[in-house]
Parts: structure tokens; sequence; C-alpha cells
């Protein structure tokens, strides 16, 4: 699913400290949804490290992130305290979400994939990425965010 406009589906998953954590609590605002296979992996610290150091290309665009992966609260709790990250990460141990937006991988853990939501709850981008050890830095996702923000 490369580009899509259709609406959004809402979920909730625990958040690394396990409080529950709605897409519908960012109603009204842009958030881009980063799926990723798993904490403490090389490819994915450099991609969610990279989204931490260059933070204002986010915070510019007034876009929140939301990590979402198959591992669970304390794995997600150990890894974003280790490498400070400043945004949640949800634990999606069921799969249901990570299948709902079609970045499950052929062996259950999440695919690499990008999902921005509009704050009308729209779709407004959507790609996983054909090999789990390529990904988007922060550049490429602010390009993507300027492409689809104001369409």
């Amino acid at each position: 699913m490369a580009n899509s406009s259709s609406d959004s589906i809402d979920f909730s998953l625990p958040d690394q400290d396990g409080h529950p954590v709605a897409l519908s609590d960012y109603a009204g605002r842009y958030v881009l949804l980063i799926f990723y296979p798993g904490d403490d992996t090389p490819v994915c610290t450099r991609q969610l490290c990279d989204y931490r150091d260059n933070w204002e290309v986010f915070d510019q665009r007034r876009v929140s992130l939301l990590g979402i992966s198959t591992d669970t609260v304390a794995s997600h709790q150990q890894f974003r305290a280790k490498h400070n990250l400043p945004f949640p990460l949800l634990a999606d141990t069921d799969k249901t979400v990570c299948r709902a937006f079609g970045m499950l991988g052929l062996f259950g853990a999440a695919k690499r994939g990008y999902v921005l939501i509009g704050p009308d709850a729209s779709i407004l981008y959507s790609d996983a990425e054909l090999l789990p050890v390529t990904r988007k830095n922060s550049a490429a996702i602010a390009a993507i965010i300027d492409a689809h923000k104001h369409k």
C-alpha cells in the first residue's frame, strides 16, 4: 500500500510503561506510525536513534511519532530508556495493529513501515520497506511528510 487516503483504524496499545495509548488520543493532529521489527536490533536502533537525533524534523512539522513493534512492554521500556527516545513505543504483542495496517511480516515480526495519518484520521501515506535492512532516514521522512501533509 504505497499511498492511500482511506480512513485510519483506531486502536489502543500499551506504551513502554504499560499505559494505554489510542490513536484517537491524537485526534486533530498529524501522526506518523513507525513500524519496526525489533528493539535493540542494529537497523532498528540506528533508525529510531536517527529520529531522536533529528527530532526537530518532526517537531517543526507538528507530527507526533508512535513506534510500534511486536515486542513486549518490558522490552520497549528498556530500549526506550537505553537510547533516550523522545516518543512512545507501543507493544503490539498480539499483532492486531500490525496486521490491520498491512505491516506484519512473514515470521510474525512487524515489517519496517511508515503510516502518516492526518488530523481527520485519514491515511495520507503508507509504505513498507521491501527489505527489513533498509530504512528511511529523518530527511526522507521529512520529504514524505511535506509531500502529503497539505494535500
